[in-house]
């Protein structure tokens, strides 16, 4: 599955032109309205709530059923204003998201979709580390590395990936334990294999064997959830035929939700 928006479905990209603003506090905020098309639920349903989505451009948008009328649009911004204004500010302070990491303490690292603060400790007496604490990744090194980035990297980055990809092979084998009852044509427990990809979140082979990015285990669980079952519908529908989109939902209603949310990040996760 590419990371990508390819896989963005037609009735998912219905824009217009309009515009909306709302005041929080003494700021001004601007926001963009797509009107989702009257058949963009596959049970032939209109959608009826208001889904609202911060970009890390920090974008403000507001997907809306088709017939939504103003005021009513306008009621669900202010209900979430305060978490609007949040997510504007915290992405306007993640500047490092979208530069090449140099694997110093104070950079931003994710695990299951929470910010940990990088700090680098120098202790001769430990071995070399990586711990989650109190909201910071604390990677231990026996001694000082020698001034520059690219010695920074050939010590703090190894560790930090080595521990990604012992995280992932974990959460990967929990997660594929909880979503297999769900999948009634998939028979045994399918192979998988934990491999670093610049623009893909996951495959299926013809065989049924996955694989899957460590990069994953950054984002909060339900998108794991999202990629494992995308690639588990595969082994029914090898390709993104209308039945692989309907059995997808079938397996995650909010599949659409919760994609929009993983693609929102993808360029903070895979940052490296």
């Amino acid at each position: 599955m590419n990371v990508n928006h390819q896989d963005v479905t037609p009735e998912m990209v219905a824009e217009t032109d309009e515009r909306g603003v709302f005041i929080y506090g003494n700021d001004v905020i601007h926001y963009d309205v797509i009107r989702k098309l009257k058949s963009s639920d596959n049970s032939g349903k209109a959608v009826r709530k208001v889904i609202i989505k911060v970009h890390p451009d920090q974008r403000v948008v507001a997907v809306v059923p088709h017939d939504a009328k103003e005021d009513a649009i306008q009621k669900a911004m202010l209900k979430r204003a305060r978490w609007i204004w949040q997510s504007i500010d915290d992405f306007s302070k993640q500047t490092d998201s979208v530069f090449p990491k140099r694997y110093v303490s104070g950079e931003t690292q994710f695990y299951l979709g929470k910010r940990y603060v990088l700090k680098v400790i120098v202790d001769s007496n430990q071995v070399p580390s990586v711990k989650l604490s109190r909201g910071k990744l604390n990677v231990t090194l026996k001694q000082e590395t020698v001034s520059g980035t690219d010695h920074r990297l050939k010590k703090v980055k190894p560790l930090i990936d080595s521990w990604y990809q012992t995280k992932a092979k974990g959460i990967f084998h929990e997660r594929l334990a909880e979503l297999l009852p769900k999948t009634s044509w998939v028979t045994g427990i399918p192979s998988f294999r934990v491999m670093a990809m610049k623009k893909q979140w996951g495959s299926c082979s013809n065989k049924g064997n996955l694989m899957l990015n460590p990069h994953l285990v950054k984002a909060p669980k339900e998108c794991i959830d999202y990629v494992i079952l995308h690639e588990l519908c595969h082994i029914a529908e090898h390709n993104h035929s209308e039945r692989f989109w309907r059995l997808l939902t079938q397996v995650m209603p909010d599949w659409k939700e919760v994609k929009a949310k993983l693609d929102e990040m993808a360029e903070a996760y895979l940052n490296e």
